[in-house]
């Protein structure tokens, strides 16, 4: 069969498993606040069958946050399936097998007759959403060169960001429609991008890194000449590159069989924490929460109706947008860069949010806004608006740096022979928490309130201090060196090169030689001697 080995149309192809968890977002923040869906799934007490109430109060708090972190947990579930699946049928099936999940979680909600059938559909889904978030990054990663790895692993957040706006108008415009199509129409139709994936990856090639790990030889030289090579497997950064990896494969081989106790191990623990934190505070930075629970925000700041629809579709408009420069400049910013700012900003907004909420704002009637516990607080005037302004800028300081970062870092962090198994683990910990928070927030909105914001800012201070001493630089370093910079004797032990003295590496192999020879720049955080076999040192050439 044809296979393409255009790396923009892979990852294009590959980034859909990630606008999954984006239509999955908006399929219940669009939602959750419509008469049809609320009156469907109502719990009382205002309603039909529970008194002459025409409005609906829909499932009730703690409900609800089962509802939405029931595509979490499932996710959670997922994440470590994937190092499992990954293994044994490689990174594009694995993926396969995730849209073919999703398709059977689709159908399920889409023909929800009660509360329960909809949390099975979810976690279904989110299993679907947990394998195909673990091994898109993997699988781009392992055949992306260094120079554009960052630029296209961080197209998985813009292909969430895609998937939450797309999703959003599409749930928006079936909002219109009478009766319980309102919402199974677009829990339906979220199958489709399913569809296209599953497809769209018959016609592109196996990680070559899966196939030399697996003896596969001669079929991962042809994915590197197809993809790097332009039918030239003499080529010299496939030439290299085929030496990284098989030297990388043999060193893996001598060294025993690999296990999940290998993650736990002195000189993997580190990056296994790394990797970990890196998902869990992309959850605690509260992004997710503002997606799934915009509408309860919003309501709080005095919009009402179509208006807190509309009012919620900006921010999706500006997810996209801030996450294009990201794209083009990930690699030059590095990884530790965009996290410290990014944490800082967001500090900021939500540290601005609580300060106004408590000071112009007061308690909601009992039972909250329009019979909605979780509509807990009012704010109107000026205030108001200043809640949505720094609702917005939350947005547009998480999209360029925490969002596209958080999946493009932890692929890096790994060797070949435990990739796959620490990538499910660290994505595991991103839904194991994505689902505490999405379980937390309806009842947090009803019993603290407005300090919910000083809950998501201390911990994006944490986050702030966390990262400069404990998260290096990847960036522009091929896998292997990365290897090396940890292993780095002149470092702490354990530990390796003191992240806060790393930097990006501007100049890598798959770049167009120079005139004179081929350019590059010497890796000058681990010593010569503990460069990991395979990895190359360079030097300027001038």
């Amino acid at each position: 069969m044809w296979q393409s080995g255009n790396i923009y149309l892979i990852t294009a192809i590959s980034v859909i498993g990630g606008g999954l968890f984006g239509f999955d977002i908006a399929s219940m923040s669009a939602i959750i606040s419509t008469d049809a869906y609320l009156c469907y799934f109502n719990e009382g007490p205002d309603g039909p069958g529970f008194n002459d109430s025409t409005n609906c109060s829909g499932p009730h708090s703690n409900t609800q946050g089962g509802i939405t972190a029931s595509m979490a947990g499932g996710s959670w579930l997922g994440a470590l399936m994937s190092g499992y699946i990954t293994d044994k049928v490689g990174r594009k099936s694995a993926i396969q097998v995730g849209s073919i999940i999703w398709i059977i979680g689709s159908i399920l909600c889409c023909a929800s007759q009660n509360i329960a059938m909809l949390i099975v559909g979810r976690i279904i889904n989110g299993i679907s959403v947990g394998i195909c978030s673990a091994q898109v990054p993997v699988y781009i990663s392992e055949l992306a060169p260094p120079s554009k790895r960052g630029r296209l692993v961080g197209t998985q957040q813009w292909a969430i960001t895609w998937g939450i706006m797309i999703m959003f108008y599409i749930s928006y415009g079936c909002s219109y429609i009478d009766g319980t199509a309102a919402f199974r129409l677009p829990w339906g139709i979220q199958m489709t991008p399913a569809v296209v994936l599953f497809l769209g990856l018959l016609f592109l090639p196996e990680s070559p890194r899966w196939l030399a790990k697996h003896g596969h030889w001669e079929e991962s030289l042809e994915v590197l000449t197809l993809v790097h090579g332009h039918g030239d497997e003499h080529n010299k950064f496939v030439s290299r590159e085929m030496e990284e990896i098989r030297n990388e494969v043999e060193f893996d081989r001598a060294n025993a069989d690999v296990t999940w106790k290998e993650l736990l191990k002195p000189k993997m623990l580190n990056r296994l924490h790394i990797g970990m934190f890196t998902q869990i505070w992309a959850q605690l930075t509260g992004m997710n929460v503002m997606m799934y629970y915009i509408t309860y925000v919003f309501a709080m700041a005095g919009l009402k109706g179509n208006n807190v629809l509309l009012s919620s579709s900006i921010q999706y408009i500006i997810n996209v947008v801030m996450t294009i420069p990201a794209l083009i400049w990930l690699d030059r910013w590095g990884r530790r860069t965009p996290l410290l700012v990014g944490a800082v900003l967001m500090m900021t907004w939500l540290f601005a949010v609580a300060g106004i909420m408590a000071t112009y704002g007061h308690a909601a009637p009992v039972g909250g806004l329009n019979g909605i516990a979780a509509e807990s607080w009012i704010t109107s005037g000026a205030p108001a608006k200043a809640i949505i302004a720094c609702s917005y800028l939350f947005v547009a300081s998480f999209a360029p740096t925490w969002g596209p970062v958080s999946w493009v870092y932890p692929p890096e962090l790994y060797p070949l022979r435990v990739r796959g198994k620490a990538v499910a683990v660290c994505t595991s910990a991103n839904w194991a928490f994505n689902f505490a928070l999405g379980y937390f927030v309806p009842p947090a909105f009803e019993n603290i309130k407005w300090k919910v914001y000083i809950v998501f800012g201390v911990f994006c201070a944490s986050m702030f201090v966390h990262v400069f001493f404990m998260f290096p630089e990847t960036a522009g370093k091929s896998l292997e060196e990365v290897e090396a910079m940890f292993l780095d004797p002149k470092g702490h032990k354990y530990l390796g090169t003191p992240p806060w003295r790393t930097s990006i590496v501007k100049r890598t192999l798959d770049m167009e030689p120079s005139k004179e020879g081929e350019a590059g720049v010497e890796h000058k955080e681990s010593s010569e001697e503990m460069m990991a076999p395979g990895v190359l040192k360079r030097e300027e050439v001038v």
